[in-house]
């Protein structure tokens, strides 16, 4: 069995198409739990009416907004199937995601966490990505990185009978890293399956079309990388796509002595602007133009 998590909060049209899309991706061996954090009526009103659809197996009500660990943790403690996902509910998913992510897990034992890719074609750089894309059992390909996005993945449950769930102050990125240093191989399966990030400047959902309601909805995320405007958010994109094919890492960094002397040193560099230091890897982009609407952002 694959079960799938998705949580939501307060994004009532973005969650009425994230779950849908969801629930029309699944086949016969998935299902969907629904955590909803808060009580915002019209959200869980959405929630609620996909109820009745086959696929979707449990809804769980928080009165508070637990964030993400919580729920994550529950749903793994309390689900039964060998493969785990997390879909945010602003991602939409492609037909058969799901069977071609378990398909590469059950044929290669030494993979751990592999997902989707939600960038595009065009921030594919061949000669970069090239030297971390490895063949595994059954022809599957993987883009090997230390962490996959937590969204749009498939975990195996083998990792959670070993690791146990995500520590207090431990992220989904630590949580992968942390299964990387055991011996699991995670990564993007490639061809790359994209996932549309609703929330990407680049998708043809994004609800935001100009600098000004850009600004008045800056996330505490894009503050801190210097994000200012649509045309920053849309580099951004293009800048991190670049940057996670080009990494390497090594989870004994990040563990042990290695570990500890990477956070003293974390000290001394925080301040840091994501978009100039990585400049160098982009061309300049023309701004986004006219961009679809389908409902405005909510800060999480």
């Amino acid at each position: 069995m694959h079960e799938i998590l998705m949580i939501t909060f307060k994004r009532a049209v973005f969650t009425r198409v994230a779950l849908g899309r969801l629930l029309e991706s699944c086949d016969d061996q998935m299902r969907v739990w629904v955590w909803h954090n808060g009580d915002h009526a019209e959200t869980l009103e959405v929630v609620r009416s996909f109820q009745g659809h086959p696929r979707f197996h449990k809804l769980h009500v928080s009165p508070e907004n637990v964030k993400l660990r919580a729920p994550t943790n529950w749903f793994w403690a309390n689900s039964e199937g060998e493969y785990l996902s997390k879909v945010d509910d602003d991602c939409l998913l492609p037909d058969g995601w799901g069977a071609t992510l378990r398909s590469a897990l059950a044929a290669e034992p030494k993979l751990g966490v592999i997902g989707c890719w939600r960038f595009y074609d065009e921030d594919f750089m061949p000669e970069v990505a090239g030297k971390k894309i490895r063949t595994f059992a059954g022809g599957h390909r993987i883009m090997t990185h230390g962490f996959v996005q937590g969204s749009g993945h498939v975990l195996k449950r083998e990792i959670y009978r070993q690791l146990g769930p995500i520590r207090e102050g431990e992220s989904f990125t630590g949580y992968c890293i942390r299964a990387a240093y055991h011996g699991w191989i995670n990564g993007w399966y490639f061809p790359f399956i994209h996932e549309d990030h609703m929330d990407d400047a680049r998708s043809p959902h994004y609800p935001i079309k100009t600098d000004a309601d850009f600004q008045k909805n800056l996330s505490l995320s894009q503050i801190n990388f210097g994000v200012k405007s649509l045309h920053d958010w849309q580099r951004f994109g293009r800048v991190l796509a670049r940057h996670l094919q080009a990494d390497i890492i090594d989870p004994r960094d990040h563990f042990g002595w290695r570990g500890w002397l990477n956070k003293i040193g974390n000290l001394f560099s925080r301040k840091r602007n994501f978009l100039e230091e990585h400049a160098h890897l982009i061309q300049p982009v023309t701004p986004p133009g006219q961009l679809s609407s389908i409902g405005g952002r909510q800060p999480r």
